[in-house]
């Protein structure tokens, strides 16, 4: 079998790309008032005339209650003249252009929002003393049209590509998680009912959106958290995604926004810079105090998600997208030849958005990303990388 070139067009579902590099979600916190900024439409400009095969728009919401904060994208048909801006921005530089929708489920702040948190049990919220409400057969049956009804905006708005958010504990993969999932029903048990959810909101999306995009799925391998999913379970989950029939390619991802977040992110954890970034003075000292509890270090090594991932390649036919640490030319190369077809960048690209360009141009570049995770406070001001020099 020849390895497929980095550099060379790649098929993901009815689109052709012009590499399998991909720029992956970030929330960009340039969305306020809910609404497409020329700060956003810029931000993925940059990205497209870097190099990147795709530029994935994060996050937008298919509900209002479905944001992290308020400010974010949810996905209505009052937005399509500033989704069309976007992506004709992207598309004008060659890239094409992906909306990563979903659910934030127990990962939702009610009170920026003004609206319940839902998930698949009550609970408290981890971060704050706001309560998670079990979401309904109803809610979540709205919830899947919600998905369907996201896709076919994303089409109408020119996106080539949706990418669905089933990690990082939002709704799906709450009712994914053995830990978060309590239910009796037929959403709750074992691991048929518990994939329920991931698995009728991937065939929604599908069956909206036909052939006309590609369809693509975000799928924690584990949650990083005792009790929470792990890699068996994960692998079987992966495996009915496929047999379903509703994915082009899955981009295989870890951790708990909800729980544990520097386990997808590994580095440096930026105590300082996330107290900093709080308004509240009562939430600033609590980070300084105890943040050290939820923002964990873990070391940093480049793809830091191979050894997991390798797992989910041997099992599944399916395209895979690696993500985690991936900085290097010779690092992506690697991944292609082991089997996977796309590679996902996020950091790096902050740090320098031309790299892919210059990866292609000078195989021996090197990313400047140094892995301080200083980016990640930036979320509330404009994401953005504090070491790189402002663009013009």
């Amino acid at each position: 079998m020849t390895q497929p070139a980095l550099f060379g067009p790649a098929r993901l579902g009815p689109l052709t790309l012009r590499n399998r590099i991909l720029k992956a979600a970030t929330f960009e916190g340039m969305t306020r008032g809910s609404r497409v900024s020329d700060e956003l439409i810029a931000f993925h400009r940059r990205h497209a005339a870097g190099g990147v095969a795709m530029t994935t728009v994060a996050y937008c919401a298919v509900a209002p209650e479905g944001r992290t904060e308020r400010h974010q994208i949810w996905m209505r048909p009052e937005l399509l003249p500033g989704l069309r801006r976007l992506t004709d921005a992207v598309h004008a530089e060659g890239a094409a252009v992906s909306a990563q929708i979903g659910h934030a489920g127990p990962v939702a702040d009610p009170r920026s929002n003004g609206l319940p948190a839902l998930g698949p049990s009550a609970r408290l919220g981890a971060q704050s003393p706001t309560r998670i409400r079990a979401a309904s057969r109803a809610d979540i049956a709205r919830i899947t049209r919600a998905h369907a009804e996201a896709a076919r905006l994303a089409v109408e708005a020119g996106f080539d590509a949706v990418e669905i958010h089933l990690g990082h504990n939002y709704f799906a993969s709450a009712f994914l998680s053995p830990r978060l999932n309590h239910r009796d029903d037929a959403y709750g048990g074992d691991l048929a009912g518990r994939a329920r959810v991931a698995r009728e909101s991937a065939r929604a999306v599908r069956d909206a959106v036909g052939d006309r995009i590609a369809v693509l799925a975000k799928l924690n391998m584990d949650d990083g958290v005792p009790g929470g999913l792990w890699l068996d379970e994960s692998v079987q989950v992966a495996r009915w995604l496929e047999a379903d029939g509703s994915l082009d390619a899955l981009e295989l991802t870890a951790g708990s926004s909800l729980l544990n977040p520097m386990y997808l992110f590994r580095g440096d954890a930026p105590l300082r810079e996330f107290a900093a970034a709080m308004r509240s003075p009562v939430v600033r000292l609590g980070v300084r105090a105890v943040g050290g509890r939820f923002l964990r270090a873990y070391p940093y090594e480049e793809a830091y998600l191979l050894d997991s991932a390798r797992q989910f390649r041997a099992a599944l036919g399916l395209p895979l997208v690696l993500l985690g640490g991936i900085t290097r030319r010779e690092t992506a190369e690697s991944a292609l030849a082991e089997g996977f077809s796309f590679v996902a960048m996020a950091r790096a690209l902050l740090r320098e958005p031309d790299l892919v360009t210059r990866m292609e141009r000078e195989p021996g570049t090197r990313s400047l990303c140094v892995h301080c995770n200083k980016c990640m406070p930036t979320i509330y001001s404009g994401t953005r990388c504090v070491l790189a020099t402002p663009s013009p």
